[in-house]
């Protein structure tokens, strides 16, 4: 399955600079960790029929329609079925007659006879295309069991991919990689000078100028409040009195973010690779910064025991070693060669090491050799890695057919800072900034820094807090010990704020741990989902 590097709900979650924060890491599917234990104890009889009445307020009369619409479903390939769903731009006026369309798209149950209902799912970002998700491969993301007694269901979340209208935040004139500064040399990673940040600044202050120019109308109504409303109305268009939810990455905020509106609403949710709503722009900042810290440190422990003889160096401390003198070589202008007169350049060394990250399965062996090429003078691999994905979506026949563009950057920029309140004055970022890298070197510096686009951006609803939704059901939180961009210790302290909240440990590296191949997490995960089974306390993996 693909899962956008998402970072979390701000930009501040983004590690690696944004054009590459929003790239698809592929997630293998060897698992790295066995199981410890048994996860969860037998099943109740009868639990999957376990769902009460709601007990929510009644929709609102302005809203009915869109409640009371009725999806047309058609086949868009590979045994899936596409529709979409129209909601509300502005669901204060809601009668102004300005929507979103929604694409949709899902695999109908294995055994129809003994369905459940829908499983809808959210796979990170802000902005990953749930559509492209199925449509690439991700239903193999999904346990056996979970595919036997539910669709699964994706959609586009407003203004992402496929949606209509869909954001687009594309500077004039955008470079593909990042540019000279006015000296000449690459522009640094971690801004030092007054020119330097200087230059920083204006970049991010172009960057939100776009994104207002040339989505002025719909960029105060793509926030997670408002798609947490669009996942209530698709509840109801499935026929689902009760939701069954799956969020990966950023999809854990949308979902905590559901379950604080609609309690009463939810069957089952499980929230992989888990946000903390109570932490403010800097927690996040420096959390995740030390988390990819950790994740690099991790790698080069385990690299030789993972990858074998492909890796980059005999010992951990050698391997740390490389990747220093890389990061010093690279800022200094004097890093190994990519091609003939071309040199990389620190951002992409970056972009290269922190998106590895995310999948030890399917990403360390690559990365490993394309250090050990780098050592030897070519750094053409690294830079092959840090590339972007093209990300084009084909939205099926009822969302109007044809290929939408991938604006996962733009999603990811919008709705993080409309999700958030960040400082005006360019001072606290310097102060974070100059923190952050004393305690995470590079990361602490990649992390900061994309903040900056946020700093004159419009307030949104939403503001740092601890959640206690009364009436919510058990939520399982899965967390992964190794997880670089939504540490371990935010899922601990999601699940510990969730009344009744139930935490899954992933013992290993890598980002969420759902859809990886561990049949222990796997397992876990779908009893919970089919038959409402719980987690233990202290359920490992």
């Amino acid at each position: 399955m693909q899962h956008l590097a998402h970072g979390g709900r701000g930009p501040r979650s983004a590690a690696v600079p944004r054009r590459v924060v929003a790239a698809l890491a592929l997630l293998g599917t060897a698992a790295l960790a066995g199981c410890v234990g048994p996860a969860v104890p037998p099943a109740p009889p009868a639990a999957a029929a376990a769902t009460p009445a709601t007990t929510e307020p009644a929709v609102r009369p302005d809203l009915a329609g869109h409640y009371g619409q009725q999806a047309r479903w058609s086949p868009c390939g590979d045994g899936l079925q596409c529709a979409a769903l129209t909601v509300p731009l502005d669901y204060a006026q809601p009668g102004s007659g300005q929507t979103f369309t929604l694409p949709l798209v899902k695999h109908p149950a294995d055994d129809p006879a003994r369905r459940i209902g829908s499983l809808v799912f959210n796979p990170g970002g802000p902005g990953g295309s749930g559509v492209e998700t199925l449509k690439s491969g991700g239903l193999d993301s999904f346990g056996k069991q979970a595919r036997t007694r539910f669709d699964i269901v994706g959609f586009d979340p407003r203004g992402v991919a496929g949606s209509k209208p869909a954001l687009d935040c594309t500077p004039p004139d955008e470079p593909a990689n990042p540019g000279p500064t006015a000296s000449g040399t690459p522009a640094p990673l971690y801004p030092r000078t007054p020119a330097e940040r200087a230059a920083a600044l204006a970049d991010a202050d172009r960057e939100a100028a776009a994104c207002k120019a040339r989505s002025a109308g719909i960029l105060p109504h793509v926030g997670t409040l408002d798609a947490a409303r669009d996942l209530d109305v698709l509840r109801a268009v499935l026929g689902d009195d009760k939701l069954t939810y799956l969020g990966w990455s950023y999809g854990t905020y949308l979902g905590t973010v559901y379950g604080e509106q609609f309690p009463h609403r939810v069957r089952a949710m499980v929230l992989d690779g888990a946000i903390d709503p109570s932490l403010d722009w800097a927690g996040l900042a420096l959390r995740q910064a030390k988390g990819f810290q950790r994740a690099v440190d991790g790698y080069a422990d385990r690299c030789a025991a993972v990858v074998g003889q492909a890796c980059p160096a005999g010992t951990p401390d050698g391997i740390r070693a490389l990747i220093t003198d890389l990061y010093e070589t690279t800022a200094r202008g004097s890093g190994p060669t990519t091609g003939p007169g071309r040199r990389l350049d620190q951002n992409t060394l970056h972009t290269a090491i922190t998106t590895s990250m995310y999948s030890p399965e399917s990403q360390w062996q690559p990365l490993s050799e394309a250090l050990g090429a780098a050592r030897r003078g070519n750094a053409a691999k690294l830079t092959a890695l840090a590339e972007p994905d093209p990300g084009h979506h084909d939205d099926g026949p009822e969302t109007g057919g044809g290929q939408a563009p991938d604006n996962s950057d733009a999603a990811l920029t919008a709705v993080n800072c409309l999700d958030t309140p960040y400082p005006a004055d360019p001072q606290a970022y310097w102060d974070l900034l100059d923190r952050a890298h004393r305690e995470a070197g590079v990361f602490g510096a990649g992390s900061v820094l994309s903040t900056l686009t946020c700093r004159t951006w419009p307030a949104g609803p939403l503001k740092p807090h601890r959640v206690t939704p009364a009436g919510l059901p058990p939520v399982l939180v899965v967390g992964t010990t190794g997880d670089p961009a939504t540490t371990y210790e935010e899922a601990q302290a999601l699940a510990a704020q969730l009344p009744g909240g139930m935490l899954l440990t992933y013992r290993g590296p890598g980002h969420t741990a759902y859809g990886r191949g561990n049949a222990c997490v796997t397992d876990a995960v779908d009893a919970y989902l089919v038959g409402l089974v719980p987690v233990r306390a202290g359920g490992s993996c």
